[in-house]
């Protein structure tokens, strides 16, 4: 096992009764009020799945694919670390059972172990560990979070780990917060307390006894629940903290704070901290429920809009926009393939003050976004397309626009004479699908004047993609032609094979926009990734003004046909 510094402290959370109790935004609340008394935070999430990375996983079934900077394709709970922290995540801060099993089965196959039988305890239990000590490097607290739920098998190698990590580490440098669920049964009129003993007796059955309960409840927990909690469980009645629903998962902070919970995690850590301040929360909370600016509709044309976790980062990023403009967000998911089977769109998206079209994989609904793309193309409706969005937007002006009537993708059509939209050299070779694509930060080079190095207010930036296909360069020319215009660009390594832009550099298209449209922009990368509630992402923030900028000019010809 790798060493650390003395200092510092170990906050580890599990959950209980249900699945999808909300352990993720728990743990990043807690590292937010923690952070909010001065103390360096960091978070890591601990996936007891046998995949090494959720890359290759159905968004339906896990939900959204996180990328950091690094490179790596993580749980959606990063996306939470990195929005409610100043910290930043990459590989280190995202363990699978898979990537547990796949070092510890290589480093046996290498003869590492000198022949002794490799078992569960102690060898995968002390490689969980390494990677919890790696994660806690130069910080006052490391939350790590287990996934799963109290009771599941593969979650036990993780919870085995983490209960002897107070072995070694000390009593005084662990934690352990469990996340449960008191439910309300109406007919008895009472909050019910029975699914949190159980569960909490699950935890103390395998060595662990927590020290903190966090009850999510959807009504407010009367004293004598609580006690009853603190009596079963065997923790102090302050240790029993009530998480009821809340409208924005931004008060949460607030919420654990009125709660006593940063207070009792200094006691219990004996940490010396300053006062907590969360005023960039409270003024986070204050605008999300007093926007002084009307309300927009932005329409997601998607193919995932029955599950909104697999459009995570995107949605909080519209929501961050909304902080930058003053004015609330109102998100319309529109299936893609309900655009694929009308003439006209209008009924779908005469409401959007704002179209976008997300990232993706596959041909399903693709026809669909494409005419959303022409829809807010021609009605002047502020569009924003993200990776296959911009990919999309290349597809719809080269058919509508100039003339490329069957004009493609070669991930959709390997046959199409006009394939705008290649996969990219580097990708050609590539048989595995894990961990491939064009994945983590890269710099782009912006163009002066343009839109999007307006928004920006610089000409290099550095933002996260996921992806295997890129414009085609050779049929650029064509499509400039039409009035597009390549406002960034990518000059990298990872260029290297392509043909040259109409500019004679050897690179990848980043970023197009439209000259004259009220704001036409696609991007090749995932600018959500990087959005945080306390500092907007300027593509979302300049989105959403121009929403509420078309708003603004629909409400004035409302009223004035009113007064007519």
């Amino acid at each position: 096992m790798t060493s650390r510094k003395r200092h510092t402290k170990f906050i580890f959370v599990t959950g209980g009764v249900v699945s999808s109790i909300g352990k993720g935004i728990s743990a990043a609340s807690i590292a937010a009020i923690m952070e909010a008394r001065g103390l360096k935070v960091t978070l890591q999430k601990l996936d007891p799945y046998l995949n090494v990375d959720p890359g290759t996983m159905n968004p339906f079934q896990h939900g959204e694919v996180f990328v950091t900077d690094d490179g790596a394709e993580t749980d959606l709970d990063l996306g939470h670390y990195e929005r409610f922290t100043t910290t930043t995540m990459g590989k280190v801060n995202n363990v699978t059972s898979g990537q547990v099993y796949e070092a510890v089965l290589s480093r046996e196959r290498r003869g590492d172990y000198l022949g002794g039988t490799v078992q569960v305890i102690p060898h995968i239990t002390d490689e969980i560990k390494t990677r919890i000590l790696a994660a806690a490097d130069g910080v006052d607290i490391l939350v790590a979070e287990v996934g799963g739920t109290i009771g599941d098998i593969e979650g036990l190698p993780h919870l085995e780990a983490i209960r002897q990590m107070r072995l070694d580490v000390g009593r005084e440098n662990t934690l352990y917060v469990h996340v449960t669920y008191v439910p309300y049964i109406r007919t008895a009129g009472e909050l019910k307390s029975k699914p949190t003993q159980h569960s909490v007796k699950g935890l103390r059955e395998i060595g662990i006894q927590p020290d903190i309960i966090i009850c999510r409840t959807e009504r407010a927990m009367p004293p004598e629940v609580k006690r009853k909690i603190s009596l079963f469980c065997n923790v102090p009645p302050e240790g029993v903290v009530s998480a009821m629903d809340v409208p924005s998962v931004y008060e949460i902070p607030l919420a654990f704070h009125e709660e006593g919970l940063d207070a009792r995690i200094t006691d219990l850590l004996n940490i010396w901290a300053r006062d907590t301040d969360l005023s960039d929360w409270k003024r986070i909370v204050n605008a999300l429920k007093k926007p002084t600016g009307p309300e927009v509709t932005i329409a997601i044309v998607g193919k995932y809009v029955d599950l909104q976790e697999s459009y995570k980062s995107l949605n909080e990023a519209l929501l961050h926009g909304g902080l930058s403009a003053k004015c609330k967000v109102n998100l319309n998911f529109v299936e893609a393939e309900d655009l694929e089977k009308t003439d006209d769109c209008g009924p779908f998206l005469n409401g959007a003050d704002g179209v976008l079209v997300p990232g993706g994989f596959g041909t399903r609904g693709t026809e669909g976004k494409i005419r959303a793309i022409q829809f807010a193309r021609e009605k002047k409706v502020p569009f924003l397309g993200i990776c296959l969005g911009l990919q999309l937007a290349i597809i719809e002006s080269a058919r509508n626009v100039c003339g490329l009537n069957k004009a493609n993708s070669t991930e959709f059509n390997d046959k199409t004479p006009y394939p705008v939209i290649d996969i990219m050299p580097a990708q050609r070779e590539v048989t595995e699908k894990g961990a491939t694509m064009r994945l983590g930060a890269f710099e782009a080079e912006l163009t002066e004047g343009s839109l999007v190095a307006g928004l920006y207010g610089r000409l290099n930036i550095s933002e996260r993609h996921r992806h295997r296909y890129e414009v085609d360069n050779k049929l650029l020319p064509r499509l400039l032609e039409g009035g597009m215009v390549v406002s960034g660009v990518y000059t990298g390594e990872w260029a290297n094979g392509n043909d040259t832009l109409p500019d004679g550099r050897e690179g990848l298209v980043e970023v197009i926009e439209i000259p004259g449209h009220p704001f036409f922009l696609g991007s090749q990368f995932h600018p959500e990734y990087k959005s945080r509630p306390r500092s907007p992402h300027p593509i979302f923030a300049g989105f959403v003004a121009a929403a509420l900028k078309l708003r603004k000019i629909r409400d004035k010809k409302r009223k004035s046909r009113k007064k007519k």
